[in-house]
């Protein structure tokens, strides 16, 4: 028993061992990593001073700076914009080598084919002698280059920084804002350089937006629930749109899940299906232009088809949460009622009051109590309110009811609405109230019934 208690001991002197040079080793580890991160910390600090090849406006301040706000400053932009730039012929390889210098490059890397391809055209070639300065340091800057052949030495405050060749690109930041240079460039042998001033480059990406708005309106405006808003709402809309990309193959919608957002396609083409039988059908092939999703902005539904992308596809979406707070669900034109108000504006002729206009109706108001002065109602139900209307010359009392299409589309009632209106205008029985006329607004859809001075049957079921 001594000897089994022993060889515990010696096993537990052992592991406190092993567990206290673990502990020692986890220190130097930790000790290691903390003065890697200060190191990476450093290095980053470095990078972000320069702008080779910096692409932030945030930038970490060199001890030679006492202010930022001193050195950079934004530019208004004009608002017309003209290139005046003579277009520059460039070789295949020299387009090549431009293209690949703007595509690894962190900052210019967003700019899409077109923009890309526009940059390479009005690109001017600069040539230096060695010792010849490109940029000072502290000297303002409207200009970005890129090397095309040569070296150049990069310095700040007397010291070496870095050396530039052959697809390097420099000066970018000076083509976002009007800001002091932050080192100097110097040409080390015979430099040939591509450069671009800041209202060039300025000029390129406002027409691109300018030209993709207007496409994005019209794309928007042959969309049955966005036609008839107005300009200004439509510019909300694409104001809070994101650009989102697909690969071949991506599943942008899956047929039966939830519908919460609305696409339009900017690139590419997309492939809708459906699930017939256990295998998925093709329907039809959707390209530029085009839109799906529209329902998922109005109402709560499934989604009805799976859509996939057919190669790259760029899209322009919104989903439900961010349209509800750009555009109230009462300024669209709800498609799905609109047979209702297109058939309420057809005048029925066997109808003594088919020509009652919805102008000419104005409230009946209480005249005493504690009520005075606001709308008799008749009647309130789960989708509406009943009010008491007269006409402008007081000569015949309407029942009104006021039905929200807020309310009809959330409870999915367009059909019932649609049925209820042709059911009412069909039927001529002394037993059954008429429906006179139909009318529309933003908000509401209005049904002008007959007026019946009995009270409402729910209150006499009641009684009984």
């Amino acid at each position: 028993m001594e000897k089994q208690i022993e060889d515990l001991k010696q096993q537990l002197e052992k592991q406190c061992l092993i567990n206290k040079e673990l502990q020692r080793q986890n220190k130097d580890l930790e000790q290691r990593l903390q003065e890697k991160e200060k190191l990476l910390q450093e290095l980053q600090s470095q990078y972000h001073d320069l702008e080779f090849p910096s692409h932030s406006g945030n930038e970490i301040e060199p001890e030679v700076r006492k202010s930022r706000a001193a050195v950079i400053a934004p530019e208004p932009i004009r608002e017309t914009l003209e290139i005046t730039r003579n277009r520059v012929k460039k070789t295949v390889s020299e387009t090549s080598l431009i293209v690949k210098a703007i595509q690894k490059n962190d900052f210019l890397s967003r700019l899409d084919d077109e923009q890309t391809a526009m940059m390479v055209d009005l690109l001017a070639v600069s040539n230096f002698k060695p010792g010849d300065e490109v940029i000072t340091e502290g000297s303002e800057g409207d200009s970005m280059y890129i090397v095309a052949a040569g070296e150049l030495i990069v310095t700040q405050a007397g010291q070496d920084l870095r050396t530039l060749t052959s697809g390097d690109v420099f000066g970018e930041l000076a083509i976002l804002y009007n800001c002091k240079r932050t080192a100097t460039v110097k040409a080390k042998t015979v430099v040939r350089l591509w450069c671009m001033e800041r209202q060039t480059y300025r000029t390129i990406i406002t027409n691109k937006s300018k030209k993709k708005r207007e496409q994005l309106m019209g794309f928007l405006k042959t969309s049955r629930t966005l036609k008839d808003l107005n300009d200004i709402q439509l510019s909300k809309i694409i104001d809070s749109m994101e650009e989102v990309k697909y690969q071949d193959k991506d599943v942008i919608v899956r047929e039966g899940t939830e519908a919460n957002t609305f696409y339009i396609i900017l690139k590419g083409e997309v492939l809708v299906s459906k699930n017939v039988n256990g295998h998925q059908k093709q329907i039809r092939r959707m390209g530029k232009g085009e839109h799906f999703g529209e329902q998922a902005l109005i109402r709560e539904v499934l989604r009805t088809a799976t859509c996939t992308a057919d190669g790259p596809v760029t899209c322009f979406s919104i989903d439900k949460e961010v349209f509800e707070e750009t555009i109230p669900i009462e300024h669209l034109e709800l498609f799905d009622d609109s047979k209702v108000l297109q058939e309420a504006q057809v005048p029925e002729k066997s109808s003594p009051t088919s020509t009652l206009r919805f102008k000419d109706l104005v409230p009946v108001l209480y005249q005493e109590g504690r009520f005075q002065g606001d709308p008799v109602t008749l009647g309130v139900g789960g989708f509406g309110r009943v009010e008491l209307m007269t006409t402008v010359n007081h000569g015949k009392y309407y029942a009104m009811k006021r039905v929200s299409k807020k309310h009809i589309v959330a409870k999915r009632q367009e059909e019932h609405m649609l049925f209820e209106k042709k059911i009412l205008k069909a039927i001529q029985c002394d037993f059954i109230v008429r429906l006179h006329a139909a009318f529309k607004d933003t908000r509401y859809i209005y049904m002008v019934m007959e007026f019946c001075g009995g009270g409402e049957i729910w209150t006499k079921l009641k009684e009984v």
